[in-house]
């Protein structure tokens, strides 16, 4: 169990309940001590939380990952004694800690979406178009990014027989019509219509709900991702951070939707490197924990 421990200075972030931090797709915890969320769990325990990194498949579709990331839970509540855990997500992870917290929320007191596919995602819908369904195409795409997901697991020291793989399923739960009817089944924190800013904070589930995402898709130069970004950003007419449309991230308290930042960026991905003229990325978690210390979460 991968777990962020270090000697608190501070207990600015000093939540009640720990928090888990759910990656997104071809997410893992850390590969040779780079973590995915880079440099956040460890500021967020500088600060005072008790951070946990949950180990949830790379690839799969959202009801899979989010049965395994009940199981993480529970483990994080027998370690931890405590009753209940703050979710943040980013991108997939989002979903993912929606659904565990729609089918567990006597386990879950808050639910953070960072740059979440909410509302599905234009570049999915693209790649579900190009790839027929049941198609010989579909076969070999999913066998070769199934071994690339596998590959991830094994760098960051996980067994891929555990949390298994499916490339396809995940492209089925990131596209728009797919996120509509997972919407439909696990309403808590949406918006009652694409784009709008009227989710609730505190859900009929006891839930509280959160979220924050980037608006930009070419934020530094040095980065040699963006340039990638901002390609597969012109499959939006809207605002979006590469991956995700600004309105498709809204859930619940909408904290932020348009910083200065791309979809790696909201992570503090890569190595850091994101735009010199906005928020730190890592500042923005350790400023949501303390918020749901503030809510007594």
């Amino acid at each position: 169990m991968a777990f962020a421990g270090h000697v608190s200075a501070s207990t600015y972030a000093k939540t009640k309940y720990p928090i888990v931090l759910v990656h997104g797709l071809f997410g893992f915890e850390d590969i040779l001590f780079v973590d995915y969320f880079y440099k956040v769990p460890q500021k967020l325990t500088r600060n005072g939380a008790q951070v946990y990194i949950a180990e949830v498949s790379p690839a799969n579709s959202t009801e899979v990952r989010g049965e395994q990331l009940l199981d993480y839970i529970d483990d994080v509540l027998a370690l931890s004694g405590a009753d209940k855990v703050n979710l943040i997500g980013h991108s997939h992870g989002g979903p993912t800690a929606r659904y565990a917290a729609s089918v567990a929320p006597n386990k879950v007191a808050s639910v953070s979406s960072v740059g979440g596919v909410n509302w599905g995602s234009k570049v999915a819908d693209q790649l579900r178009k190009a790839i027929a369904e049941d198609s010989f195409q579909e076969d070999a795409a999913g066998v070769v990014v199934n071994a690339f997901a596998n590959i991830i697991e094994i760098a960051s020291g996980s067994d891929p027989r555990d949390k298994p793989t499916d490339s396809i399923a995940a492209l089925n739960s990131l596209s728009t019509e797919e996120t509509i009817a997972f919407n439909q089944r696990y309403p808590e924190g949406m918006p009652s219509a694409y784009c709008r800013n009227d989710g609730k904070m505190l859900a009929e589930n006891g839930v509280f709900y959160y979220s924050w995402s980037g608006g930009k898709t070419y934020t530094n130069a040095l980065d040699v991702v963006d340039p990638f970004l901002a390609i597969t950003g012109t499959a939006f007419s809207e605002p979006n951070d590469g991956l995700v449309a600004t309105c498709s991230s809204h859930l619940g308290k909408v904290i932020r939707d348009n910083y200065r930042m791309n979809h790696l960026d909201e992570v503090n991905q890569s190595f850091g490197i994101t735009h010199w003229f906005e928020t730190n990325p890592v500042n923005v978690f350790i400023q949501q924990a303390n918020r749901l210390m503030r809510q007594g979460l």
